[in-house]
């Protein structure tokens, strides 16, 4: 038996590392972005300020991140913002939720996750490790289902000039930096973006 014990030990060893190389390994999130825009080019000054809803008023803390993450994305797209000098006025929507698939065993978007029992949601695609020790899992993983949405009205007319949308489901996810990258492919093409619905594609890497 000390075969044995060996050749499980290597195998744990291995399925190890392959999880730990897995999760320092990149990520490919995809989202459907839906946007619409009357903007020929940035506004001039290029310079927004921000007008919270009602509710994210009642929990300034909670939306504190999400807004840090939209501030950081207009900033990419050449937006500053300037709550004295703004041209446009930006409102903010995010959203988040978990499900389970109702396609499960069948859901693929993750091939890694589903061949360990741990729990893990994350992994390179088109790896697995299998060990024929019962270790599959036997439920179905969580989906997260995470949307933001951007409007930007002219600050002097109040007409909407902006809109755009991402919608990411998947079975991994990490807030708030999960909705810095919608905020960035929300904002994909902007102040010109193509018409249709599309997807748009980012690899990141996982936090450490």
């Amino acid at each position: 038996m000390p075969s044995m014990r060996r050749l499980l030990s290597t195998a744990v060893v291995l399925c190890a590392a392959a999880l730990l190389a897995a999760c320092a390994g990149p990520r490919l999130v995809e989202s459907d972005v839906r946007s619409f825009s009357t903007l020929a080019a940035l506004p001039s000054p290029p310079t927004y300020r921000i007008e919270r809803l009602p509710s994210q008023q009642a929990r300034p803390d909670a939306f504190a991140g999400i807004e840090a993450e939209a501030e950081r994305a207009l900033a990419r797209v050449g937006l500053q913002r300037d709550e004295a000098r703004a041209s446009l006025v930006a409102q903010i929507g995010a959203e988040g939720g978990y499900a389970v698939p109702r396609n499960w065993p069948y859901y693929a978007s993750d091939p890694f996750y589903g061949g360990f029992g741990w729990g893990l949601g994350w992994g390179g695609r088109g790896m697995g490790v299998g060990l024929g020790m019962g270790w599959m899992m036997d439920g179905p993983p969580t989906l997260y289902h995470r949307k933001v949405t951007l409007v930007l009205r002219d600050a002097a007319s109040q007409q909407v000039v902006y809109e755009t949308s991402a919608v990411y489901e998947d079975v991994w996810t990490s807030d708030p930096a999960i909705y810095g990258v919608l905020f960035d492919q929300a904002l994909s093409g902007f102040p010109r973006p193509p018409a249709n619905q599309r997807r748009v594609r980012t690899e990141i890497m996982p936090p450490r």
